[in-house]
């Protein structure tokens, strides 16, 4: 029976080309997928096999920074004040050590990690160091102290504390081993397992304390440091300038780390290691400093403090053209290469502590001091410029000056007549200007605005850190220190008098100009600022800002770049009353003047000194030494400010030190002995 056509459950129907189409195109796009795929394969086994495989092997490396050796600093002729020298480092391998202390490393990090994310204050007490993870480790640390002569406990915190932030990399142990102790280990390697050697360079003072804090230190960046505009692109753990020139002039002084790369397995242990990059040194500084000068002026203080006169101090020289300081010093003082390496917190301590006097405490430019009489001639210049003298104006000087109900005395009340400005300055009446400052009063921050002029109540600009401002007052700012010492009453309920922070609130008052007319007072400065006051009324009314670096320079010496030398600024001043104030200065070095036995013998016409004796006083302890002085000479023209703590009257200490230092400079043969004068 034959079926009809289209009818169900045929099997011969013929397919039509719609349903062809169909099944084509459906081919073509599995084929089309499975050659992708297929392709895909092969790019990647074949071509990019190589690829990937590197990428994973990259996964497992790890990289550490190889310290370079920072740059030397020299002085201007070139004789190195800061260099570096090779230094062993006895390390640890971290692959000899047990499994047990790597992940006892790993569980101290973990918690120091979390409890430094608590507020201060509240994070409890630190996290102990664990104890070695096994017996037989707690023995070979224990002979490794001893080759070492260090504690055991400080090797096993070396070991946690450095596996905890790179599990991967030796462990420094101790930084400047001897030779025979190096030597000791290598030989014995099967009693001192997992010993490695490194070499280091370490900072050398070849010239000890001279110039200490304004060298400053190297040390760790610290975390605060991290990320700053000045440490951009610096790795934790890398050594940096922390102070003095070292910071300031860190980027040129450090040079680039070298990178070695560590292969490490899944659980992040060393398999491998090989120098990927060469360390690059640091460049060299030359400064402005002479070393003959800082000696003298170093070894002048110390001699001068060491007879029982004085506490401290501190000197300045400078070359009033420019700048460039030519010596600096702080007394009491150090000797840097004791932080060249690491030492204990005791030894620290009994360097630094409280009891030592501050030695890293760089006064010349930190130290805020009354400056007694040698803030006269910028009373003189204000008091000129104002008009409220002349040159020839004569003042009667009984040996007291009365305001009102006070009375302000010369020193032992001495009276000398009628004087000039000249004369004043000479004999340095302080009647004389207790009564410019009483007239300059009422017509608001003369001396003031004259002082500031010339540099004092804000910093120079000096390029080492630290500076102090110091402090100008005035009627604005004794209200300030009202509002401050009010505001703290309030906040901590107490009552002044008796119990003054900041101000017994009284109102500015004509006393306390006359004060600032004779640097009494709340008058504070720094030996730098005095210098750079002083070195305006040589050089004609340029206020130079002080600076140390001349230039980068290569390991050879060859300029690579001149530090440019920093902007001044112009004052100006009549230059018939500077000479006047030059005159008074001139004639105090000679016949009756303040410090004209310090410098008996001096060849005046050669190289005349201009110089003015200060003699501060800062009850309860004793009065405070001051000089300031110039030479105008056209080669070598110098200003020097020195000040010397506890040191009585300004001929007696300060006076000296300047003249030995003026002595060295021009190599005169001046007897440089302590003067009589009493005069404040």
């Amino acid at each position: 029976m034959i079926e009809p056509a289209g009818s169900p459950g045929r099997a011969g129907t013929p397919t039509t080309p719609q349903l062809a189409l169909r099944v084509a195109i459906l081919g073509g796009i599995a084929f089309a997928l499975f050659a992708i795929v297929f392709l895909r394969l092969w790019f990647l086994e074949v071509l990019s096999g190589d690829q990937y495989r590197q990428q994973a092997l990259d996964n497992r490396v790890r990289m550490v920074a190889v310290p370079a050796p920072r740059g030397s600093i020299v002085d201007r002729n070139g004789t190195p004040i800061v260099e570096n020298r090779p230094a062993t480092v006895i390390q640890l391998d971290p692959r000899r050590l047990p499994a047990g202390e790597r992940d006892a490393a790993a569980t101290w990090g973990q918690q120091m990690s979390k409890r430094a994310l608590l507020p201060k204050g509240h994070r409890g007490e630190p996290i102990p160091i664990p104890a070695p993870a096994t017996p037989e480790l707690k023995l070979r640390f224990a002979r490794l102290a001893a080759a070492l002569g260090v504690a055991p406990a400080r090797v096993q915190e070396n070991v946690i504390q450095q596996l905890a932030v790179l599990p991967y990399a030796n462990v420094r142990v101790k930084v400047d081993v001897p030779a025979t102790v190096r030597n000791y280990l290598l030989e014995r390697q099967r009693d001192f397992p997992g010993i490695a050697v490194e070499r280091v360079y370490l900072r050398r003072y070849p010239l000890g304390s001279t110039a200490a804090q304004l060298l400053g230190t190297v040390g760790q960046i610290s975390p605060t440091q991290l990320g700053t505009q000045a440490f951009r692109g610096v790795h934790q753990g890398a050594i940096v300038g922390q102070g003095g020139l070292e910071h300031t002039y860190d980027r040129y002084l450090r040079g680039t780390d070298g990178v070695q790369t560590i292969t490490v397995d899944a659980s992040g242990r060393a398999k491998s290691s090989r120098l990927a990059r060469q360390p690059r040194s640091g460049d060299q500084l030359r400064t402005s400093l002479d070393l003959g000068l800082q000696k003298t002026g170093q070894t002048a203080m110390a001699n001068v403090i060491g007879s029982g006169t004085g506490t401290a101090g501190a000197f300045v020289a400078m070359d009033p053209r420019n700048g460039r300081v030519l010596a600096m010093g702080s007394f009491p003082t150090f000797d840097p290469n004791v932080l060249a390496r690491p030492i204990t917190q005791a030894k620290y301590n009994a360097i630094f502590g409280p009891k030592a006097g501050a030695p890293d405490f760089n006064r010349a430019i930190a130290g805020a001091y009354p400056t007694g009489s040698t803030f006269k001639p910028i009373t003189a210049i204000a008091a000129l410029q104002k008009g409220i003298i002349t040159p020839d104006t004569p003042v009667d000087d009984p040996g007291v000056f009365v305001a009102g109900t006070q009375k302000f005395y010369n020193a032992g009340k001495v009276p000398n007549g009628v004087v000039s400005l000249r004369r004043a300055i000479q004999i340095s009446s302080d009647v004389f200007f207790y009564r410019l400052g009483s007239e300059a009063n009422p017509l608001g921050p003369v001396i003031q605005t004259w002082a500031r002029k010339l540099g004092l109540d804000h910093p120079t600009g000096i390029d080492i850190p630290g500076e102090a401002g110091g402090t100008i007052p005035d009627r604005a700012w004794r209200a300030r220190q009202n509002a401050k010492e009010i505001a703290y009453e309030h906040k901590h309920h107490t009552q002044c008098p008796p119990n003054c922070l900041y101000s017994d609130k009284r109102p500015w008052s004509v006393g306390d100009n006359i004060q600032l007319a004779v640097g009494q007072g709340d008058v504070q400065a720094s030996p730098l600022q005095m210098a750079t006051a002083y070195a305006a009324l040589e050089n004609g009314g340029t206020v130079v800002r002080p600076h140390l670096g001349l230039a980068v320079e290569d390991d050879t010496g060859s300029p690579l770049q001149q530090i440019d030398t920093p902007p001044a600024r112009k004052v100006t001043m009549n230059q018939g009353d500077r000479q006047a104030i030059l005159d008074g200065l001139h004639m105090a070095t000679m016949a009756d003047g303040t410090s004209a036995d310090v410098f008996q013998g001096w060849n005046q016409s050669a190289y005349p000194v201009f110089g003015k004796t200060g003699t501060a006083q800062r009850p309860p302890r004793p009065d405070q030494s001051w000089y300031v002085a110039f030479v105008p000479n056209k080669t070598r023209p110098i200003v020097i400010a020195t000040t010397v703590e506890d040191g009585g009257w300004g001929a007696q200490a300060a006076a000296p030190i300047t003249c030995l230092m003026l002595k060295n400079w021009y190599g005169q043969k001046a007897a440089c002995s302590p003067g009589k004068s009493k005069t404040k």
